[in-house]
């Protein structure tokens, strides 16, 4: 359900972050904005999310910069209340990641690994999205550094601005 649930909120970010597509009518999920982050709902099933877009991204290959092509890139906390899933950490690079890769995400001094799926990224555990969540509410950024599957290296950063605010709402909204 995970890959399924991420699917469908990178369907709907698109829309909600300027993209044109045959999705514009879920652009009316987004129920608030904190800062940097912004709070979606569905009301049946039941479900919240808050998400964020880079405020940075570097591109290297063979340490140089590069331009490459990537699709959305964005952070998601998602919680699912008829499954159980409170908090669900979760991350697309806009590109297939390099398989058997893993996501390295930092926020100060904290460093966590995230399994790779195709385009998606969580952490290796639930236990972990806690530990997760808990830097981020005390963080200023998080950045998420990955490989693609053509060999080019992503680092993207994105602000926390808003966050602590953003998760309360979501967790208030999907009890």
């Amino acid at each position: 359900m995970n890959k399924f649930f991420a699917l469908a909120c990178g369907l709907t970010l698109a829309v909600s972050f300027g993209s044109t597509s045959l999705f514009a009518q879920t652009s009316d999920k987004v129920v608030d904005s904190k800062s940097d982050w912004s709070v979606f709902v569905e009301p049946s099933p039941k479900r919240c999310w808050i998400v964020s877009k880079p405020t940075k991204t570097v591109n290297t290959r063979g340490g140089k910069p590069v331009v490459v092509n990537r699709s959305d890139i964005r952070f998601f906390v998602t919680f699912l209340p008829g499954q159980g899933v409170q908090g669900e950490v979760s991350f697309t690079g806009g590109y297939p990641f390099k398989p058997d890769s893993k996501v390295v995400m930092s926020i100060g001094s904290s460093k966590y690994d995230f399994y790779v799926d195709g385009e998606y990224a969580w952490p290796e555990s639930r236990a972990i999205d806690n530990q997760i969540r808990s830097s981020m509410k005390r963080g200023s950024a998080a950045t998420l550094k990955a490989q693609s599957a053509r060999g080019t290296v992503t680092q993207d950063t994105f602000s926390l601005v808003g966050f602590t605010a953003a998760l309360a709402e979501a967790e208030k909204r999907c009890k």
